[in-house]
């Protein structure tokens, strides 16, 4: 249940000629203290609720724990969130042996795009795509936690 991931911003808008899937996702927070951040998801036709753990230092790990709920419950739930609602589409392009998923953020955090990988360990070599930019992994700006709260249009 530890998570294991790299942020990355985005160079250009080609990761969507090669995006295998995308789906909307709507996601609210129950508690975005750092420690223990508490996240209802709703992501198409799922729903989740989620819970993550403080990072490591170099904020690429950290312990996640994630249900799978009805959305008729998460959606009550998003009526229980702190302020700051993140909408976005999540693009799936496989790389290598590696799905990225790349976010593209709408609302108050419009023109924020981020691509994320999940990896088996924290140095793991993975093949970059052209189209990732800047690594911004454990920079908390960049957490959903902190965008619903700090959105990107205020930076």
């Amino acid at each position: 249940m530890i998570e294991i991931e790299r942020k990355f911003l985005i160079t250009s808008e080609v990761f969507k000629d090669e995006a295998q899937q995308s789906y909307r996702i709507m996601q609210g927070f129950l508690n975005t203290d750092p420690e223990r951040t508490v996240r209802v998801r709703i992501k198409g036709a799922q729903a989740f609720l989620t819970i993550k753990g403080i990072g490591s230092v170099s904020g690429t790990s950290r312990f996640e724990w994630e249900k799978e709920i009805d959305v008729t419950e998460a959606e009550q739930l998003m009526q229980l969130c702190e302020q700051g609602t993140i909408n976005k589409i999540r693009y799936e392009i496989p790389i290598g042996n590696h799905i990225v998923e790349v976010d593209e953020f709408f609302g108050q955090n419009k023109g924020l795009i981020i691509a994320e990988i999940e990896l088996n360990h924290e140095n793991e070599i993975f093949s970059k795509p052209s189209w990732l930019g800047k690594e911004v992994t454990g920079d908390s700006r960049y957490y959903n936690s902190q965008l619903s709260k700090k959105p990107f249009s205020l930076w």
